[in-house]
Order: C-alpha cells, then sequence, then structure tokens
C-alpha cells in the first residue's frame, strides 16, 4: 500500500487550514522538469496561497540537496508542504553512453511508472477538497495519465486543472504544428521561415512519441482550464500571439498564463546592487552566499569580465567518450577561460548510494594543465548554475539548450553555443540561434549522427567569445536581460509580475 507523508520546510507535519484556494502541484519527477516548477511554488506560497508539491521522496531531497542549495532560500511565511506519495519503484539504470540516440534512456522506467501515482494523489485531492472551496492543480504535461486517473477516482466537483509546459511555446507551437501535417494556415506563418531548420526526426525514441507523449497532450487539453509556461513577452511575444490566435483561446476555452523566467527570478533586479527577494525582502549577494558559496564562484572571482565560457550539459545528457575527448581539445585550443560541469547524467534515484557511477575520463594531462595553468576549472559535483551564469566573468555558455538553461542564460545576459542533444533541444537551438539571435551553433541538428570535432568546438567557442558577431549576440543577450529584469519588476505593462498577480486572483475568484 503506497502511504503519504507530509513535510515542510520546518519539518513538522502540516494540517492543510481552510482555505478559499489551495494549489497542488505535480511535476513530472526529473529535474529538468520539475526546477521550474518548484520556484512557481515559491512565487505562490509567497504571496499567501497555501502549496502542495506532490512527488516521490527522492524528488523531495534533491529539491532539499539542489534547490534550496543554489542561493535560493525557498523558506517563506507560508511554507510549501512537500507530500511523499510513497512511490519508490522505479528501476535505476546507468545511462547508456553510446546508444544511437541521446535521449536518457536510465529515465524510461520513470515515464511508464508515474501513472502509480494516481492511487495516492486521489486520496490527497480527497482530503484537500474537503477544506478548500477550490483545489487547483498544476500539472506537468506528462502527468495527465495519473491526474486524470485521480480525479476519477476521487470525484471532486471543486477541481480546476492547469497544465504546465517544461518547454518553451515556440517548441510547443512547432510540435503541435508537425503533428496537425504542417497546416498552411496564417497563424503558422512565421514558423515557416524556420521550417528548415526544424524537425522531430531523431528527437525521441521510435514509438514513445505516439505511446506517450500524443496521448497526454491530447488529454491534457480535454482536463485543463489553461496552460501556465515559464516564458514572457520579452522571450517570445510573437509566438504567444500565434498560441492566442488559435481555438482553444479564442473560443474562451482556455487561458494562457506566461509567468517566466522562473528560476533566477531572485536575481533578476534593474541593477547589480540588492537583490530583491520574492515578498519584498532586501538581501546582498554576499549575504546569499554566505550560507555555501561554490569554490567555483571564488575562481570566477579572479578573473576578467565576461572571460569565461561556462560549459554544462544539464541533467539529462550523457556524453560519449568521443565527445569528451573531442569537447576537451576544442576547449583547450580555443585558450578560452572555462568553467566545465563534468558529471554523469542523472539516473531515476540520484539520492542512492549505491548507485555505482561511470568514472568518465578527460584525456591524460588535460585537467592538469588547464587547472594549474590557470586556464580551466572542473566541477565534478552539483554546480550553482544560476550563480555562475549571473557572475560578470561569464561571458558565454555552452549548453545542450534545454529550456530552463536557456531562460537563467538570457535572464543573466549570457550569450550561447548550443549542441542540442534530444527532445526539445534542437527546437530551442532554433529558437535561440536563429529568432532571438543570441547564439551560436556547436553542431545543427541535421549533423547530429557526425562527430564533432575539436576544430568546430574551437571555431564555435571563438565565435561565441571573439568575434565582432559574438559581440552583437551577447549585446542582444544583455538587452534582454534588462526586458526580462522589467518584467520581473512590473516596470511595463504586462509583466510576468502582473501575469503572476493575475492568475492569483483569478484563482482565488
Amino acid at each position: 500500500m503506497a502511504h503519504q507523508n507530509d513535510h515542510n520546510f520546518n519539518g513538522s507535519s502540516v494540517v492543510p487550514p481552510r482555505e478559499p484556494v489551495v494549489v497542488v502541484m505535480l511535476p513530472f519527477p526529473i529535474q529538468g522538469h520539475f526546477s521550474a516548477v518548484v520556484h512557481l511554488s515559491r512565487l505562490l506560497s509567497a504571496r499567501g496561497i497555501p502549496v502542495h508539491f506532490v512527488s516521490t521522496a527522492v524528488t523531495i531531497q534533491q529539491i532539499a540537496q539542489r534547490v534550496q542549495g543554489d542561493g535560493n532560500n525557498l523558506s517563506t511565511s507560508n511554507p510549501i508542504q512537500f507530500h511523499d506519495l510513497g512511490i519508490h519503484s522505479f528501476p535505476s539504470p546507468p545511462p547508456v553512453p553510446n546508444a544511437s540516440n541521446k535521449l536518457p534512456v536510465q529515465l524510461a522506467s520513470t515515464f511508464e511508472g508515474v501513472v502509480n501515482f494516481h492511487q495516492p494523489l486521489a486520496k490527497l485531492l480527497t482530503s484537500l477538497s474537503s477544506t478548500a472551496r477550490r483545489v487547483l492543480v498544476v500539472h506537468d504535461c506528462f502527468m495527465a495519465f495519473a491526474l486524470e486517473k485521480a480525479s476519477s477516482a476521487a470525484n471532486i466537483h471543486n477541481l480546476e486543472v492547469y497544465c504546465f509546459s517544461p518547454f518553451p511555446i515556440f517548441t510547443d507551437l512547432y510540435v503541435s504544428w508537425e503533428l496537425l501535417g504542417r497546416p498552411n494556415w496564417p497563424s503558422f506563418d512565421y514558423l515557416k521561415e524556420y521550417s528548415h531548420h526544424l524537425t522531430l526526426d531523431g528527437c525521441l525514441l521510435d514509438g514513445f512519441f505516439e505511446k506517450f507523449m500524443v496521448p497526454q497532450v491530447e488529454l491534457s487539453a480535454q482536463m485543463s482550464s489553461g496552460y501556465i509556461y515559464n516564458s514572457c513577452r520579452p522571450l517570445e511575444g510573437k509566438f504567444i500571439d500565434i498560441l492566442l490566435s488559435l481555438p482553444p483561446f479564442q473560443e474562451g476555452n482556455a487561458t494562457l498564463w506566461c509567468l517566466g523566467p522562473l528560476v533566477g527570478r531572485l536575481q533578476l533586479t534593474a541593477d547589480s546592487s540588492p537583490l530583491i527577494a520574492e515578498g519584498g525582502t532586501s538581501q546582498k549577494s554576499s549575504e546569499l552566499s554566505l550560507m555555501s558559496r561554490h569554490k567555483c564562484l571564488e575562481w570566477l572571482d579572479t578573473q576578467p569580465q565576461n572571460s569565461v565560457l561556462y560549459v554544462a550539459f544539464g541533467t539529462a545528457t550523457t556524453l560519449t567518450e568521443e565527445d569528451i575527448n573531442q569537447l576537451a581539445r576544442g576547449l583547450e585550443s580555443s585558450q578560452h577561460r572555462f568553467i566545465w560541469v563534468f558529471r554523469e547524467a542523472d539516473r531515476s534515484d540520484v539520492i542512492d548510494a549505491n548507485n555505482e557511477i561511470r568514472r568518465i575520463g578527460l584525456p591524460v594531462g588535460f585537467e592538469k594543465r588547464v587547472t594549474e595553468g590557470g586556464m580551466g576549472m572542473i566541477v565534478r559535483d552539483w554546480a550553482p548554475q544560476v550563480e555562475i551564469l549571473a557572475h560578470p566573468s561569464t561571458g558565454g555558455y555552452l549548453t545542450h539548450s534545454g529550456w530552463n538553461s536557456v531562460v537563467e542564460s538570457l535572464g543573466m545576459g549570457v550569450p550561447m553555443a548550443v549542441w542540442p542533444m534530444h527532445s526539445d533541444h534542437p527546437t530551442n537551438a532554433v529558437l535561440v540561434t536563429e529568432v532571438l539571435k543570441v547564439g551560436v551553433f556547436v553542431q545543427e541538428w541535421a549533423n547530429r549522427n557526425d562527430i564533432v570535432s575539436s576544430t568546430v568546438i574551437e571555431n564555435a567557442v571563438r565565435k561565441l567569445m571573439d568575434s565582432d558577431e559574438g559581440k552583437e549576440m551577447r549585446k542582444r543577450a544583455e538587452e534582454l536581460s534588462v526586458a526580462l529584469r522589467k518584467s520581473v519588476l512590473a516596470e511595463e505593462g504586462m509583466s510576468s509580475t502582473e501575469e503572476l498577480d493575475l492568475f492569483i486572483k483569478h484563482i482565488s475568484r
């Protein structure tokens, strides 16, 4: 029998109070999906909305270790209540570095297993529905099966559902356009400009799209009163307008809420002086860092402005030995300072101490040469990504182009060299390079089966960090950062903060 444990940041059990509305967050339990949802939870909680975050014990521990440790204190006067749904049975095999498709196949069991959330979730929803006028569920687009089963079992009359997309609107529009057979609709004319760069081929495992994604997208459309995106007008204004022109929104059957940027919001202020915490508390960056300042930030303190390339590929990408060797040689040949987060991809259970970690190696002598010479730093543990990107010494980001990473990078005004690996990365990379023009390709998706040589990597790094074109990318990234900060600080019409206020007013009506 699945069990349920309730936690908050004070470590005590909490009985949900009688409230006009409570929000239940139902993220997909992998880092790239739940990270932004944690920060949305924090924003709502700071504004007095009771938030119940439901997931596995592993995910909750992951959040405590990773999200709290990035300088963004999640504690508020109205603590988020974390519910362990008692699901502990996901197998956790190691990543497969030499697979023909770079998708994180080690997480396949998670996709299959989350449907088992429905029984304990139904119990929680039933309990909350008796203490609140309205129970609002914000679910990941990959959690529709579990939610539909849970809501049917619970038979709750006061349930309202919103779908949270972990992808940009540009990517969701393109996928929808492909599913519909690329119809010749005026709304999609803007997408056609980039269609020669775009394809779903190779992004997903054969059969996965039809079996897992499409049915959940269709089910989400049936259940949801609206959609929430980690985006905003400065990033995707044109695509927001396209989405709003489509029937569900035109006919009033769905609402759209663009509440981003969610991660890194604490650092997004009008200048680099005091950081404005959610809820209006002012804190100096040095005070935030006193809790546990990572050694890489101290190294960055000693580097010139915009001189360091940050290299990281997220939590779900596994590089082959050849990839690693070519990347190491390319970085060294570029003669640019860098921080490389050199970690194995996450498994389903990232907390299990018994998991054998693949000892991925670097070329012989590489680490000694670059570290002793002061050129680079290798980070093998969890890195404070937002703080690295926010540091004035960081001038570029070599990334897989996962959406959280893209938003964080642009929030801090850092241009990108993009090397897409799987899932939404290829379309995100087109958004970065072709639409926003704040990045350069390391490898375009059409050439994904080719080995990326050290020379190609070196040239991409030099183009990003040295060239006039790279300087223009940095200028545009910095301009976007200013626009995002204004959006967070509600300094212009329809900012993300105003959207958040309207969302809270809507769900509390």
